[in-house]
């Protein structure tokens, strides 16, 4: 059985961001009666009407984004992670869409700086375990 871990100072010093460069990733809005993406990582249901985070395609026009996974298995009650990380990004000046699983939170951050958000996840994480 997986440990999920509630306390923030865990949260931030077990942290382990995983960078899936595999592609990058797109935010689309999909018509009504259009079919659910197969490859899409995500399905938002807003009031506007459905978002699917899907792999990006050559020539895509859309901005694109680089997936982080935080491969530490928190708590979905647990306080604080989100923050940090955000905080994190943001003093960077690194935009930053959380996307939190049951498993694993997942961020999207900007293709073009998805090496200096890896930098800056890994300074609060060596911060946290001080």
């Amino acid at each position: 059985m997986v440990r999920l871990v509630s306390n923030l100072a865990d949260m931030l010093a077990g942290l382990k961001p995983e960078l899936c460069e595999d592609h990058g990733w797109a935010f689309r809005a999909l018509a009504a009666d259009e079919a659910l993406p197969a490859d899409a990582f995500a399905v938002i249901r807003e009031t506007e009407g459905l978002c699917a985070i899907i792999p990006a395609a050559a020539g895509d026009h859309r901005p694109i984004f680089a997936r982080i996974t935080l491969q530490v298995h928190s708590d979905v009650e647990g306080v604080g992670l989100t923050a940090a990380v955000s905080q994190a990004l943001a003093q960077e000046g690194i935009a930053c869409n959380v996307i939190a699983g049951l498993h694993h939170d997942h961020l999207f951050v900007p293709w073009e700086r998805r090496g200096a958000a890896m930098v800056a996840l890994k300074k609060r994480r060596d911060d946290a375990r001080r």
